[in-house]
């Protein structure tokens, strides 16, 4: 796909087709809230990006060295991974993810990472977005997300009360590259992302 290029995402409907014998596949960009996704750019980031979350990361490995710190949850896991979604779902967890990650950013800003974190924050703000354009309104009534979409949602919705303010930043941290390099390359890239 040609950079710029508007990432369309399908989702299989219940109405039939036309000759009624196979569910249509009906765009993203048709579901309210879906209008005007455009990931594509974000396949991946510019060297300049990357390089300002290696340089907020190494700075917070820095500060863990002062820290006494004991985590023993993971609220990333390795086994993780935005592939076992469906495609429409993937997009509703990197924001869910992406959210989290601000909220998290946001209050270390506040501390003495704060000059290193502005490049990182203003790259996840537009991220997000972005993002926010491809993921479709929750309905106040009507199917809720459900199997592992609903069990990665509820982790990262409680993690905050969960989780010292510590565990989350490093949590956080940690999982940086891979929410910009894997889960946000998988999203962009959408139904090709196997």
């Amino acid at each position: 796909m040609a950079p710029g290029c508007t990432l369309v995402l399908v989702l299989m409907t219940a109405a039939p087709s036309r000759t009624g014998a196979a569910p249509v596949p009906s765009p993203l960009g048709a579901l309210p809230g879906a209008r005007g996704c455009h990931m594509a750019q974000f396949k991946s980031l510019s060297p300049q990006e990357l390089q300002a979350f290696k340089r907020a990361k190494d700075a917070f490995e820095e500060s863990l060295l002062q820290k006494d710190w004991d985590c023993s949850s993971r609220l990333f896991p390795r086994t993780r991974d935005l592939r076992q979604l469906q495609v429409w779902e993937r997009p509703v967890a990197l924001e869910a993810e992406l959210a989290l990650t601000l909220n998290v950013l946001e209050a270390m800003a506040n501390s003495s990472l704060d000059h290193i974190l502005d490049q990182p924050l203003h790259t996840l703000h537009h991220i997000h977005s972005k993002l926010q354009a491809c993921v479709p309104a929750q309905p106040t009534a009507g199917p809720r997300p459900r199997g592992r979409l609903h069990h990665w949602l509820h982790r990262l919705q409680d993690a905050p009360k969960k989780e010292s303010r510590d565990c989350l930043e490093a949590s956080v941290m940690f999982n940086l590259f891979r929410l910009l390099t894997r889960d946000l390359k998988c999203v962009a890239s959408g139904d090709q992302c196997v």
